[in-house]
């Protein structure tokens, strides 16, 4: 008996469902998908470049981070090229709505910065699952416009 879902395909899913993911992510946020990168090692992991500065650190660039493990982190760039530095994770789900995330920037960003220090959670779970809920976001399921999403910036 041959397997249905090969390992391609499970690739190609993947690949679909994230990018799409992260093309309603970046919409919601106000950014373009070429701000957006992706990586399908595992775990499976994201970036998102954004247009905001806290005021507290005017210089330095802001960003999302997501992987499968602990979901979507705010994270801050540094000035000696090293890995970011992360100010706050969104936790309890791996793939919440677009509005969501970006409620989470808002309040960061209206805040002035985070209140506490980051905590980062562990919500491994089934990639079956995971994928599955990807691919509800998977391209051309959209479009190239999101419109009932507005820009945080």
């Amino acid at each position: 008996m041959i397997p249905l879902l090969t390992g391609i395909d499970r690739d190609h899913d993947a690949r679909s469902g994230l990018s799409g993911y992260l093309a309603v992510v970046s919409a919601a946020l106000g950014v373009g998908g070429e701000s957006c990168t992706a990586d399908l090692d595992v775990p499976a992991s994201a970036y998102v470049a954004l247009d905001l500065r806290l005021p507290r650190h005017p210089g330095r660039d802001l960003a999302l981070l997501w992987d499968e493990r602990h979901g979507w982190a705010l994270a801050m760039e540094t000035h000696s090229g090293e890995d970011l530095l992360v100010l706050a994770y969104l936790g309890d789900d791996l793939v919440p709505s677009p509005a969501r995330v970006r409620g989470f920037v808002a309040a960061i960003r209206d805040a002035g910065g985070p209140s506490a220090p980051p905590v980062p959670p562990d919500l491994r779970g089934d990639r079956e699952e995971l994928l599955e809920r990807l691919l509800r976001y998977r391209r051309g399921r959209w479009g190239t416009t999101v419109p009932f999403l507005t820009r945080i910036g």
